[in-house]
């Protein structure tokens, strides 16, 4: 710490004035596929590292042998193969003498590895649109928190243009890259928020929630620690050995990560689109939690790209739960039908719908002024 900088607390006021609900649409005019696209990109051959990997191999032989579907029109829904798959696991039964109740645990990690790989895959570069979302916050109002439903980090790397001087982002959980470990040393890039930060005099930033509920890409789990290693630039898999993938900088060497704790690999961290949701997880049930307070504490709710699916029984008891008719819930689809009206208006009286696409919400700066200002 230089003599121009001091420690400080970074509080949160009691109350947020607007509380941001992403889902798919804020992240697919980047390239982020939609769920009902994933299944067709993993069974058509068209991504060349898939088809002729060992767990892409595995997955597409496990479809095409459980589900009929035409390739042209009529693949069979994401949750449904992952549904398929969770039934003979909680079970604890084989399916067939070929597909033991160990090979379908297997065939269902391989899938969840299949879906983090796609999503990164389409996120290579740095999105424009999270960009425009964050220029709107510094200037209207930081006085927000995110709810994203979304693996990928694209609202995250959109951020690093207000990274130390406006503020620092708070996923909310505990991460391995706070510890003091000497084994932990090279990962002690990320700063924690809820403790005092070095700033300067002239500076005072702000700590922005952004709540992962189906986890995230670049959120590495070790089992045996039970921890969670942040590693913001690193997010490939290798689809033979199913390893996560890391690269020194800058001669960008490749190597596989392993915990730096204990040596043991690491496992994703994402929640595959399921009727059943693993809830229990010692990383995803606190931040329902901590969601459930900030969906208390908003004076404004706005969902974005989001349909409330009915796979996510988990979402709407989050709102129906926390959410009260005195506060202001507004729901931002492309297009709003009858039943997606539904599901909201059950949720509560005081809601409205707006038919706006997220690009077009972000690029209208009065109109982000208007969101914002509660």
């Amino acid at each position: 710490m230089t003599d121009e900088q001091r420690k400080i607390f970074i509080s949160y006021p009691p109350l947020r004035d607007v509380l941001f609900i992403f889902g798919a649409g804020t992240s697919h005019p980047d390239g982020v596929p939609l769920q009902k696209e994933i299944l067709p990109m993993i069974m058509n051959g068209s991504i060349k590292e898939i088809a002729e990997s060992e767990i892409g191999g595995e997955v597409i032989e496990f479809v095409k042998e459980n589900f009929e579907f035409d390739e042209k029109l009529n693949f069979p829904r994401l949750e449904a193969v992952f549904g398929f798959l969770d039934y003979f696991i909680l079970q604890n039964e084989s399916l067939s003498k070929k597909y033991s109740n160990e090979r379908l645990r297997k065939i269902k990690e391989y899938l969840i590895k299949l879906l983090h790989y796609i999503v990164d895959y389409r996120t290579e570069k740095k999105s424009i649109y999270y960009r425009l979302f964050w220029e709107a916050v510094s200037e209207f109002n930081s006085n927000i928190s995110i709810v994203t439903l979304n693996y990928d980090t694209l609202l995250e790397q959109a951020f690093d243009f207000l990274f130390e001087k406006f503020g620092y982002i708070d996923y909310a959980i505990n991460l391995m890259n706070y510890e003091k470990n000497e084994k932990l040393k090279p990962f002690n890039f990320w700063i924690d928020p809820r403790k005092p930060v070095a700033v300067k005099e002239t500076e005072n930033p702000v700590a922005i929630k952004i709540l992962k509920l189906h986890g995230s890409l670049n959120w590495k789990y070790c089992n045996c620690c039970n921890q969670t290693l942040l590693t913001p630039w690193d997010r490939k898999i290798d689809l033979n050995k199913g390893k996560f993938l890391g690269y020194t900088y800058p001669d960008k060497v490749e190597y596989e990560y392993s915990c730096p704790i204990d040596g043991t690999d690491f496992e994703t961290l994402i929640m595959p689109p399921s009727y059943y949701k693993e809830l229990t997880h010692n990383v995803i049930l606190p931040l329902m939690a901590e969601a459930g307070k900030e969906i208390r504490a908003a004076k404004r709710i706005v969902v974005i790209g989001y349909s409330l699916s009915d796979a996510d029984i988990h979402i709407k008891a989050l709102l129906q739960k926390h959410l009260s008719d005195k506060q202001e819930l507004l729901v931002i689809n492309r297009k709003n039908p009858p039943h997606i009206k539904l599901r909201y208006s059950s949720l509560s009286k005081n809601v409205k719908f707006l038919e706006k696409t997220f690009q077009q919400c972000v690029s209208d700066k009065a109109f982000m002024k208007s969101l914002l200002t509660v």
